[in-house]
């Protein structure tokens, strides 16, 4: 039977739970401090993790450097499917007289821009890592009889190459990774790690002075945002399917405008309130052709068709059959409001824009134009 903690369930499948790379550099760390002490390394790390769950993490290469005691811990992201799986996490840990002092060393990505956790110019260890770290090492002095402070590096062999596969150069991290985690645990298939990021970057542009939120679901969004709006993807944040969570954020954060700019396909599912617009949680596309295309007075011909449409192309194809385009875009878009005003509690405007590539623009907010181009002027 697999260990019930350690275990997570998605789609009726047992998944195996992993540690972040903040549990590895305070495992690192802790290793390193008994080395430090002691002169003999621990084959093992058993960590506490915020989150309740206690992880046995093996040391890897522990050797002193001069006055500095080094010890390294591979990642190990369960059944995530994370870039950073295997990465070695690497702490060199010192005497000082009091205190902790943390940084980053190769590898370990640097602040430039405000709005993130930790101020510009620091090392990108995030503050539940920088916890774990110092209470990793405090706990390694209480056991050994140590009465002063540490210095501990953190670095992270290859992260400026594995840096590039990230979001990081957008958020303003540059020269490696980010060390991370509040839980100290990787929950396998975890959407958290995205609404993260997504947080991230609207707390980043709104710190840098923009006060509208400009949210892209995708790819095809931010392209037509860019070739046919002119709008600027430097602004832009990727909001994926998470289109709610990134309006409570943005509204959370105090923009007091967003503008969305999407594809059809993800966009027309919020004229059902779907605010999450993966297909394994919610679609309702053709549902919402069909009835609003009835409302209109489409024939059953035109019904049965538009349930049956694979796309939101071939919807539209059918609605200019009997020149019902117009009229069921209008309705569908009215819902949109309507659904997102519920949504957003008068805590900020939102205005939207959806297309599709083959049709264009589908339907737009009455504001959605205007907003455009103040955006461009921020």
């Amino acid at each position: 039977m697999p260990d019930e903690k350690l275990t997570a369930y998605r789609g009726g499948k047992a998944l195996r739970r992993g540690w972040t790379t903040g549990s590895c550099a305070a495992a690192a760390s802790q290793a390193a401090a008994v080395l430090l002490l002691t002169g003999i390394a621990p084959p093992e790390i058993h960590l506490h993790t915020p989150g309740g769950i206690t992880f046995c993490l093996p040391v890897e290469d522990a050797h002193m450097s001069g006055n500095a005691a080094v010890c390294t811990v591979r990642k190990d992201a369960g059944d995530d499917p994370d870039i950073t799986n295997g990465v070695r996490i690497t702490a060199s840990v010192r005497r000082i007289e009091k205190g902790v002092t943390i940084e980053g060393g190769a590898g370990v990505g640097r602040i430039t821009r405000p709005g993130l956790a930790m101020p510009v110019g620091e090392a990108a260890i995030n503050p539940g890592p920088r916890q774990q770290i110092a209470d990793a090492v405090h706990r390694a002095a209480q056991q050994n009889g140590y009465g002063g402070g540490f210095s501990v590096t953190i670095s992270v062999k290859d992260g400026e190459a594995l840096a590039a596969q990230t979001y990081n150069g957008h958020l303003g991290i540059i020269g490696g990774i980010s060390i991370l985690g509040t839980s100290g645990i990787v929950e396998p298939m975890s959407e958290k790690a995205l609404v993260d990021t997504i947080r991230l970057e609207l707390d980043s542009l709104y710190a840098q002075g923009q006060r509208i939120a400009f949210l892209c679901p995708g790819n095809y969004g931010a392209d037509f945002a860019r070739d046919t709006l002119g709008l600027d993807l430097e602004r832009a944040v990727k909001c994926s399917n998470f289109i709610g969570e990134a309006f409570d954020h943005a509204a959370y954060r105090g923009y007091p405008e967003i503008l969305l700019v999407g594809h059809a396909g993800k966009l027309v599912k919020m004229a059902a309130g779907v605010m999450n617009t993966h297909s394994s949680v919610a679609d309702a596309r053709q549902e919402i052709f069909t009835a609003h295309a009835a409302l209109c007075g489409a024939p059953r011909e035109t019904l049965e068709g538009l349930m049956a449409a694979i796309s939101v192309d071939a919807c539209v194809e059918l609605l200019d059959e009997v020149n019902l385009r117009q009229p069921v875009l209008s309705r569908i878009g009215r819902e949109m409001e309507t659904r997102i005003a519920l949504r957003m509690k008068g805590q900020a405007r939102v205005e939207f824009i959806m297309f599709t590539g083959k049709y264009g623009v589908l339907a737009e907010s009455a504001g959605a134009r205007e907003l455009c181009e103040r955006l461009k002027q921020q």
